[in-house]
Formats: structure tokens, sequence, C-alpha cells
């Protein structure tokens, strides 16, 4: 899908941003995506490398289903780079290895898992679920059929092409909005600007969408890139749930320190300072930063531990105590 054919058996790539220009018997940025002849080939369409049921919070996806799994899936290759990729050894899989490894499976065998699992929803995640998008599209038209919803967890580098094309059978975003351009051409090997562009066209679509931000010190946790992203969230809209996540020393960012608490905790009161609706802190369990609140008084309405739900007081999408409409995908 969603490439054009160039003369000498070169071809255009319109899956993601990169807009990869491939020459014969070569393969995009994403490592799994190959040109043979002039036909453009997705070299992972039903190889899965990782199948598995969660909460829907892992996502993390806070206002989407509160409590509900998801069968999520995963195939290998990435359009990333990312020095602190929790999952490099299958992001980054393919531009080390010739093969493509993964259990073949069909769209029908992943729905009928789901179903059978009793999850809500299916979660491409783990990697960018752009690189697999023929196989994600497929799963999650079977799966609207079938009443279960479908999940991105992205970086948000889908070209406009691919959103519009997966859209109408996506219910659920959660994407990493990760610094400024400077991070992104120094740790991701990507641009800013196509990342907000998506979450706008997402947002436009009627795909719910929530934000994450993993806080790395001296990289993006400077008061002017954490004020950008604010800005940005306020501009689309003040109801996107935003996700501020703690870092923890991984792949090649092993010199790195974690990120500390505290500044969590200051992202999450700037952004409700300036009117962020809802702002949480992850990977730090029990600091209290997990829990929804209302916007309007202030009554905690949805408490959380890690991953689990202690407890939900929304009815019907409002306020318990003064009948605020909370924004959120909360059941039906």
């Amino acid at each position: 899908m969603l490439y054009e054919r160039l003369e000498k058996r070169k071809v255009r790539c319109f899956l993601c941003a990169h807009n990869c220009l491939i020459p014969d018997c070569k393969r995009g940025i994403c490592g799994v995506r190959e040109n043979r002849e002039g036909a453009l080939y997705s070299l992972v369409y039903g190889k899965l490398v990782s199948m598995n049921i969660d909460p829907i919070e892992k996502k993390p996806l806070f206002h989407f289903y509160p409590a509900s799994t998801s069968f999520s899936i995963s195939t290998v290759g990435c359009n990333f780079k990312c020095k602190h990729c929790q999952n490099y050894d299958i992001s980054q899989f393919p531009k080390i290895h010739d093969e493509i490894p993964g259990e073949n499976v069909t769209p029908e065998m992943v729905v009928g898992s789901a179903v059978r699992e009793g999850c809500k929803s299916i979660s491409y995640t783990y990697t960018e679920p752009t690189i697999f998008l023929e196989f994600a599209y497929d799963c999650a038209k079977l799966a609207r059929e079938r009443g279960i919803k479908n999940v991105f967890v992205s970086n948000g580098y889908t070209s406009p092409e691919a959103t519009k094309t997966i859209a109408p059978f996506l219910d659920g975003n959660n994407i990493d909005l990760k610094g400024d351009d400077e991070f992104y051409k120094k740790i991701c090997g990507a641009r800013l600007r196509p990342v907000l562009d998506t979450i706008r066209l997402m947002k436009d679509l009627g795909v719910w969408v929530e934000l994450t931000t993993l806080i790395i010190p001296s990289y993006n946790d400077s008061e002017k890139i954490i004020n950008g992203i604010i800005d940005f969230i306020l501009s689309v809209d003040p109801a996107i749930p935003w996700h501020v996540s703690q870092f923890y020393p991984t792949y090649q960012l092993l010199d790195q320190p974690g990120t500390p608490v505290s500044t969590l905790i200051w992202a999450r009161e700037l952004g409700l300072k300036r009117g962020v609706k809802y702002v949480y802190t992850g990977n730090v369990p029990g600091e209290g930063g997990e829990n929804t609140y209302c916007p309007s008084c202030g009554e905690l309405l949805i408490e959380r531990l890690g991953y689990q739900i202690r407890q939900n007081k929304i009815k019907e999408g409002l306020c318990f105590k003064c009948s605020t409409k909370i924004d959120g995908v909360w059941g039906g």
C-alpha cells in the first residue's frame, strides 16, 4: 500500500513521513519494506514477534475503556532509531539482520484470539505500527466487524495518506510527543513537524488521542521544551490527556540518569496550571500522579496504582459529584 513506481525501478514510499526513495533490491528506513523490481513489498505482513494481553492502562490510555484488556501485537522494525528505545531488540532488528523473524499469523487468528480472551481492543504496539500498516489495517477492519476496538501506540510519524487510511477503523491512539525538533533529529532520526501534523489529523478524523512524553534529563527536560509541548496541546485541545513518564537508562543512553520524580511532578503541575485538563505521571506507581480528577471540582474520579484501577467514580462520562463531562471513551 501507499507507494508509487518511478523510473529505473525505483519506488517512493508514502507510508510514513520519511517518504523513502528506495532503489531496486533495497529497503526503506524501517527495514521492512523492500523494493523488488519496482514493486514495494511488506516483509512483515502477519509475521508477529509479540502477542500479549495487556491492561489498556499500559499503553498508556487512561481515558479509554479503563480496566479493560487489549490484545497487543507487534512485528519487528521501526521508522525511528531512538537511542533510548526500550524494545530496540525488535524495533532495530531488521537494520542489523537480513532475516525477518516472526510467527505467521492471519488477521482472523488475531481477532479470534482477542474475542476468546475477552479483550475490549487490539493494540498495535511495542514498535511503530505504521510500518506494518497493511496487516494492522486488515486486522482492524475485521475487529470492527466483531465489535473489537483498535488502538495504535505510535511515534506519530504516520503519513497523512496512511493516517486517512487507518483512521476510519482506529478508535484510540497514544502518540509520543518526545521533545523539540533538535531532540527528534539528534535522538530519533526524525523531525518534529510531521508528528504534530499527525496528532492534529488524528483528532480531526475522530480518533481518541492521548500523548506521552518520556522526560530524559538534559535532553528534553528544559522549561522551554516542556512549555512548547504544553503550548501545542493547548492549541489542539486542552482535553488531550498528557502522560509525562520517567526515563530509565537503556539501549544507547545507559550513561544518562533516570528522571527525578520531582521533574515529573513539576511538568505535571505546570501542564495543569497552564490549562491542560488531564496530566499524568508515568513509570512511578504510587506517586499520586496516576489518578484522574475532575477538572471542575477537583474530585478524585479514577484511582490507579500502576496498571490497576482501584476505583472508578465516573458515571456515564460525567463527574459523579458535579456532573462535569469528563473527556474520554468510557463505555459502549
